[in-house]
């Protein structure tokens, strides 16, 4: 207080913790219901508005959802709310369409079964009111196009439809009709010449030309491209280019650089297998293109790192290239980013967890976001050091590492997320769980949500209490280790059987959608 008369303002504070609700659930199973194996969502994704989200699964189907509270105003959520649109109060998305995108196949000459798993969507852009796509198994990527057409009917026409059409049957029918056998269409079997077609009495009053209607309309998913016959290995990731015409796949040893408009030609941009592959010690786990410079792309290996590359730098992008948001000049320096390795013995499993399953780019283009199993990383791309913010996810399971390299579950690979704004980021967990972090150095929101109609119910039992270091070199935050036992109740148990590898949040939104099986959940806040 200054004289009386000014208060000293505070500094704003961190964002509060979001109050996730339920919104909606698509295929939920009963209790005691088996899961199909076909049935198990495999991807996720929302497109670049938000008004549409397509998920795959393991039987090669892509499915289509879109949204139907704003879709009679058009603009976001937010901007209706701005603008002062009466709205209903959660976000609603409803079933729009399905196709089959991929079949099983077999590699005659690996002897080899592809299976028709979709491993992941990408949405392209929209054009005429036609929705594109990308999907992907571990061979082909195909690209859809998913149009609504309209179904045309002829109408009023001078004859009775439900009345056999041919020779007989137009006007009336006479008794020497009886007894003889006709063709589907009418017609006298043999051919034979036929009088029982008749003239009402003064003849037809008029004669009326057929009229086409379009009266209803139908969804028709038509695949215009396959891009084959590139990868020797399983893909795992495509990414669209901001460009809107070209886009990367990526394997376990090479990324490909492909034109949308053209299916027979690729060209590799990025090679890791040695001469001699007894030397292999690192594989490519995710690739995505930065959301604004089309030059510009990062992945991440089983080592733990990732690399950001220039298009501008070569033909194969072996090196790597430093890159400031501001500044998108490129030296010949490599640019990687990787934590130094945590003092003290390594073990077994060290290599293991530390491979990087997702990344993510934030929208700002700045950050980067990767999951590996134990913990969520949040990069800048400006600062190599290390991350700007670790967040623990399974630092609980460490104890059991030996247990879940027997049962194979050390390899599960989460995905990650980020919200529209930067502020946050999900991933999920065992037991059908997910987590939600905030990413202000501030803040300390670390929230466990449960793929359910009641997905707060565990924070009765894991307040959330993260514990945090600050270093004066890397100004790294973690978050969200909280003991023994972490997000379950009794500290040790946790069903591995179900986990929560796929969800996506909304490009403009809190609003998150997330697998739990074959069923799709969806959240607000």
């Amino acid at each position: 207080m200054n004289g009386g008369d000014e208060v000293a303002e505070a500094p704003p504070g961190p964002p509060q913790p979001l109050e996730w609700k339920f919104s909606q659930v698509f295929g939920e199973r009963t209790a005691g219901e088996e899961v199909q194996e076909v049935d198990i969502i495999s991807a996720i994704e929302f497109d670049r508005s938000g008004d549409h989200l397509a998920t795959g699964d393991r039987g090669g189907r892509v499915v289509l959802f879109e949204r139907t509270d704003t879709k009679d105003h058009g603009g976001s959520r937010r901007d209706l709310e701005r603008m002062g649109y009466p709205i209903s109060r959660l976000p609603e998305f409803r079933y729009k369409t399905e196709f089959q995108s991929h079949e099983p196949e077999f590699d005659y000459l690996k002897s080899l079964e592809i299976e028709e798993k979709i491993n992941k969507i990408r949405w392209c852009q929209t054009t005429n009111g036609a929705l594109f796509l990308l999907s992907t198994n571990d061979k082909t990527i195909k690209y859809w196009k998913v149009q609504e057409k309209k179904v045309k009917k002829i109408s009023e026409m001078n004859v009775d439809p439900s009345k056999p059409i041919g020779n007989g049957g137009v006007a009336s029918s006479s008794n020497s009709s009886i007894g003889k056998q006709y063709l589907a269409n009418g017609g006298d079997k043999y051919d034979l010449p036929r009088n029982d077609f008749s003239i009402p009495p003064g003849g037809f009053p008029s004669l009326r030309l057929p009229v086409v209607t379009c009266d209803e309309t139908s969804l028709m998913a038509r695949c215009r491209r396959v891009y084959a016959h590139a990868h020797d290995y399983h893909i795992n990731s495509i990414s669209n280019n901001s460009d809107g015409e070209t886009f990367i796949s990526a394997d376990d040893l090479r990324i490909n650089l492909w034109n949308l408009e053209i299916s027979n030609q690729s060209f590799n941009i990025v090679d890791v297998k040695p001469a001699n592959m007894e030397d292999l010690t690192e594989v490519i786990t995710s690739a995505e293109f930065h959301p604004g410079h089309c030059n510009m792309l990062a992945y991440s290996s089983s080592k733990g790192s990732i690399r950001l590359i220039d298009l501008r730098q070569s033909a194969l992008c072996d090196s790597h290239a430093k890159f400031t948001i501001n500044s998108p000049a490129v030296t010949s320096s490599a640019y990687r980013f990787e934590e130094p390795d945590a003092p003290g013995p390594r073990s077994f499993f060290t290599e293991i967890i530390a491979s990087i399953s997702d990344i993510k780019f934030a929208r700002d283009g700045r950050h980067i976001l990767s999951r590996d199993y134990m913990t969520l990383k949040l990069w800048d791309i400006n600062m190599d050091s290390g991350p700007v913010a670790t967040f623990q996810v399974h630092e609980h399971l460490r104890p059991k590492l030996c247990d879940l390299y027997e049962n194979d579950s050390i390899f599960d690979k989460f995905e990650c997320c980020l919200s529209g704004d930067g502020l946050r980021v999900a991933t999920g967990s065992y037991s059908n769980l997910f987590r939600v972090f905030g990413c202000n150095l501030e803040s300390t929101e670390a929230t466990t949500l449960e793929a359910s109609k009641n997905p707060m119910r565990r924070q009765g039992q894991t307040p959330s209490r993260p514990s945090r270091s600050l270093s004066s070199i890397t100004r790294v935050v973690r978050r969200g280790a909280e003991g023994p036992g972490g997000v379950d109740a009794n500290g040790n148990s946790l069903d591995f059987s179900t986990k929560l590898l796929h969800l996506a949040w909304h490009p403009t939104e809190n609003s998150i959608a997330c697998a739990a099986a074959n069923s799709l959940y969806m959240y607000y806040a």
